[in-house]
């Protein structure tokens, strides 16, 4: 199995998903007449993204602490596939409940996007690609860019319902 080419493929399917949000948040903004009016969910997925640019930048040219099994010499800390892939799955949990109102379909695509950052997980590793830690680290850098966005969305809906 040419688990490159399948990692390669759930990246490709996470951006296309971030795309989507992207052109919703776009639809909105043409169709309000105002960025104010767009969603916060929305606006505010790109901060994660901000954070991802910034670490990846960090650990691939200023701090490289890691290279990669295969002997290519590149950095491989953390893993740029697991990070962007989890990152975007796991905010895309975040505000399915939002925009996808039927239940089964929200657990079925939670179940997919699952599988997809299981199998970047795995496939990186057994791909030659990743150590295990490199892994582990992108899942990390993940959930906490995750979590940020979350607690920045949680609040604004707090402050917006006193």
């Amino acid at each position: 199995m040419q688990w490159d080419l399948i990692t390669n493929i759930i990246l490709i399917i996470s951006i296309l998903t971030l795309g989507v949000f992207a052109v919703l948040g776009l639809y909105q903004w043409i169709k309000r007449k105002s960025i104010i009016k767009v969603d916060r969910e929305l606006i505010w997925m790109l901060l994660p993204l901000v954070l991802m640019a910034i670490t990846y930048f960090i650990f691939d040219k200023l701090l490289v602490l890691n290279t990669r099994p295969n002997g290519s010499g590149e950095p491989s800390f953390p893993s740029t596939h697991v990070m962007v892939v989890a990152t975007i799955f796991f905010i895309t949990t975040l505000i399915l409940p939002k925009y996808v109102k039927s239940k089964i379909a929200r657990i079925i695509l939670e179940v997919l996007m699952f599988i997809g950052i299981s199998l970047t997980c795995t496939g990186r590793v057994l791909a030659n690609m990743h150590w295990p830690i490199d892994v582990i680290g992108g899942v990390a850098f993940a959930f906490i860019f995750s979590e940020i966005y979350y607690q920045i969305v949680k609040r604004k809906k707090t402050k917006k319902n006193k």
